[in-house]
């Protein structure tokens, strides 16, 4: 099992980013890692991983259509009126300041099913007054992704809706018949193991003073006097009917993203209402798709290599071959049972990188060895849920991390690794891990 390519090539990966190696490159090495472990040479490995590479084009062309939105919305004014209320409103309650947004990012998933792509255009304009009251921005990154996991592990509505119904799907079709309302329940465990997980980071870990800057504390602003004026006295804007405009954009790239399910249209809708009311005007175009794409385009690139790599796993058989070799060790207690398959399933994830695309994989694996242990199907439920959001907060390649760090890297201060990756990955993949042994064990 320990030469299978899944956990040699996600160890590289681990490994690479953890050293600060851009994750661009620790996926690629790992991607070539994977390939060459399974027996193919390095051109055949990239031929693989650039053929795998447009399965997430849709997602990378959302992205960048995304960001060159968030700029355009940026240049409005509308974010510093948001601003200005904010400050108004919450002041220095930092704690009320970062629910607010874990709120915000939990209505992405369900009410408002857009995913991150409020990210860009609500967390860039806050970093001035993050680092104003020594907001722990790895805080932050820990409430985004709460908000853009949690929803769909614990409601069936919106992306949660797909997530169980895809785990409903699988187990039936493996042999284990679930109605939805029982995966609702059984996803109540790995629901409250990411509450656990967000209330330490914010209560705990991350609630002293912390100024960013490239990623570590920044001494010349660490006190009031070092922060930037403009932060203290930000210019009054006055709403106008630009702001109209920009609303209008807003709500035409939602409802058209609703309507047709494509964020890139969405995306586009909402960039096109901007130009035809001026809100931005054509010669600037130039400027909003280059700091677009500057601000997203790492983000689209990292999910295409990403794509790539997940691609690498399948073709090699790496990952079917990780399960069989894994049915070989279940011979033993529920408890051994479970801590093994989840074991599994947060080294699958990681490689793939998604929650959704991991439950098949999964599902596979573990429906039968539940039903030959003596599982319930509810508990059997809770581990392939838990088992595919395992791994999801905490890997470099997700867009559970992808997108918190797109936001608060906006400045430049902010390292994916070090200050979304690791906190993300400590504060909800242990909890989950408990809180799946123990639903498997007592369900």
């Amino acid at each position: 099992m320990f030469t299978n390519a899944v956990i040699i090539s996600v160890l590289v990966m681990v490994i690479l980013s953890l050293v600060r190696v851009n994750v661009i490159f620790a996926i690629l090495i790992a991607a070539i890692t994977a390939g060459v472990v399974s027996g193919m040479n390095v051109s055949e490995s990239v031929s693989v991983i650039v053929s795998g590479m447009g399965g997430q084009s849709n997602t990378a062309l959302s992205y960048i259509l995304l960001g060159i939105f968030a700029v355009m919305i940026g240049l409005s004014g509308i974010t510093s009126i948001l601003v200005n209320k904010m400050l108004k409103v919450i002041g220095n309650r930092k704690l009320v300041l970062v629910l607010t947004i874990a709120g915000i990012a939990c209505l992405s998933q369900n009410v408002v099913p857009v995913h991150i792509a409020f990210i860009p255009i609500l967390i860039p304009p806050l970093l001035s007054l993050f680092d104003r009251i020594k907001l722990d921005r790895r805080a932050v990154a820990s409430a985004l992704t709460f908000g853009l996991k949690a929803p769909y592990i614990m409601i069936p509505a919106g992306f949660g809706l797909i997530f169980q119904g895809i785990i409903r799907d699988e187990m039936n079709a493996n042999g284990m018949e679930i109605s939805l309302n029982k995966v609702t329940l059984a996803m109540l465990f790995p629901g409250l193991a990411m509450i656990v997980g967000l209330l330490f980071a914010l209560l705990i870990t991350y609630r002293k003073d912390r100024v960013s800057h490239n990623g570590k504390p920044d001494p010349k602003i660490a006190d009031d006097e070092g922060v930037p004026e403009e932060v203290f006295h930000r210019k009054e804007i006055r709403w106008s009917m630009e702001h109209w405009m920009t609303v209008l954009a807003i709500v035409a790239a939602l409802g058209t993203q609703l309507y047709t399910d494509s964020l890139v249209i969405g995306a586009l809708s909402g960039i096109i209402v901007m130009f035809a009311t001026r809100v931005v005007k054509l010669y600037q175009g130039e400027r909003v798709v280059h700091e677009g794409i500057g601000m997203m385009g790492m983000i689209a690139f990292v999910m295409l290599i990403a794509s790539g790599y997940a691609t690498i796993l399948k073709e090699t058989g790496a990952v079917q071959a990780l399960v069989d070799q894994t049915e070989g060790l279940l011979n033993g207690s529920h408890l051994l049972i479970a801590i093994v398959m989840l074991l599994v399933g947060l080294l699958i994830t990681m490689g793939i990188g998604s929650s959704f695309g991991t439950i098949p994989v999964i599902a596979s694996l573990y429906v039968p060895i539940c039903l030959t242990a003596g599982f319930s199907p509810m508990a059997t439920a809770a581990l392939i849920g838990t088992a595919g959001a395992l791994g999801d907060a905490g890997s470099p390649a997700s867009d559970s991390t992808l997108g918190p760090t797109s936001g608060l890297n906006a400045d430049g201060k902010h390292h994916h690794i070090w200050e979304t990756c690791v906190p993300t990955f400590l504060h909800y993949n242990i909890p989950l891990f408990i809180f799946g042994i123990i639903a498997a064990v007592i369900l």
